[in-house]
């Protein structure tokens, strides 16, 4: 696989996101361990604490996965746009998508909704969902940009740019 290929739905793994709950088989609130575990046994390649933040990021290459711990808690994971699981929720895929496409599913998706409870934006222009605790982050596949949704737990929907550092919704 080149640097910029993108992997087809049909050659990734399929989870389905429980909001605030798990996405796939990884459940917030999971220790390290348990998340490899649920993996199947794939460990981080990389472990980065951030010295500023009480948050460590864990990167799964093998599986296209950044997973986000604090006090050794699962708090946070972004999925590769180019190679990692397709992420499905009320029959829509999150991973690997389309940004305006998805961003219009989620403008649809609220009009059924009370006003000012399901759409928010974070600084760089990244759409996120209140009642599915994701932020559509974009990544660079070429001359593309695709999704790279970041699925966050319940308790941090009051204030999702600070919960994890500003390297999570950066363009990569």
């Amino acid at each position: 696989m080149s640097l910029w290929d993108v992997l087809l739905d049909s050659d990734r793994q399929q989870w389905t996101l429980d909001p605030f709950v798990s996405v796939g088989p990884l459940r917030f609130g999971m220790s390290p361990g348990e998340a490899s575990a649920a993996l199947g046994g794939v460990r981080a390649g990389m472990r980065q604490p951030h010295p500023r933040w009480d948050v460590a990021c864990h990167t799964h290459s093998e599986v296209g996965l950044k997973l986000y711990y604090a006090a050794e808690r699962l708090c946070g994971v972004s999925v590769d746009a180019r190679r990692g699981p397709q992420v499905v929720v009320d029959g829509a895929a999150l991973v690997g998508q389309v940004p305006s496409e998805l961003e219009q599913w989620l403008f649809e998706r609220a009009e059924s909704r009370e006003p000012y409870t399901e759409l928010f934006y974070l600084p760089g222009a990244e759409a996120g969902s209140l009642t599915l605790g994701v932020v559509l982050c974009v990544q660079r596949a070429g001359d593309r940009l695709l999704t790279r949704p970041v699925f966050l737990p319940a308790d941090a929907m009051d204030d999702v740019y600070h919960q994890l550092p500003a390297e999570a919704w950066a363009i990569f």
